[in-house]
């Protein structure tokens, strides 16, 4: 049985993974359109305020999903789903770094046992070191029953 209090202890909130981004326009424009989005901050590259779907940002990905030392964890793993949160516009053709760390571990019971959840946080940030979004990618584990 893996001991979550241990996991935290040693892997929450040490960043484990950097990534930069520069994000095209007019595939901002695509996507924002095809999603059905009207608002001209998201389809119009003409406007002053022309910036990234929250729903884009989340499908960002960092180089790495958990520390390289992680633990195995066994079980089955999934998408346990995606949360963005933006704090300033996220604009295109501008150098980005995402830097991902783990957010929070957490387990529940289930009725077919108990699920880890990993929360990866990946914070980005423009040039200027401005905190633009935060993205949380949760991944669940399925953990394998004592034999």
């Amino acid at each position: 049985m893996v001991d979550i209090e241990e996991l935290k202890s040693k892997f929450l909130n040490t960043e484990f993974d950097t990534k930069d981004f520069i994000l095209d326009a007019a595939k901002l424009q695509i996507v924002a359109k095809q999603c059905g989005e009207q608002l001209p901050m998201y389809c119009d590259t003409s406007h002053p305020d022309f910036q990234a779907l929250p729903s884009y940002i989340a499908s960002l990905a960092a180089g790495r999903h958990l520390p390289i030392d992680f633990p195995r964890l066994g079980g089955i793993p999934m998408d346990g789903g995606k949360a963005v949160t933006c704090h300033a516009p996220v604009k295109p053709n501008v150098k980005l770094t995402g830097k991902t760390h783990l957010h929070d571990i957490y387990d529940k019971q289930g009725r077919s046992g108990r699920m880890l959840f990993m929360v990866s946080r990946m914070e980005i940030y423009d040039e200027a070191g401005t905190h633009l979004a935060s993205s949380d990618s949760r991944m669940v584990v399925r953990e394998k029953p004592a034999q």
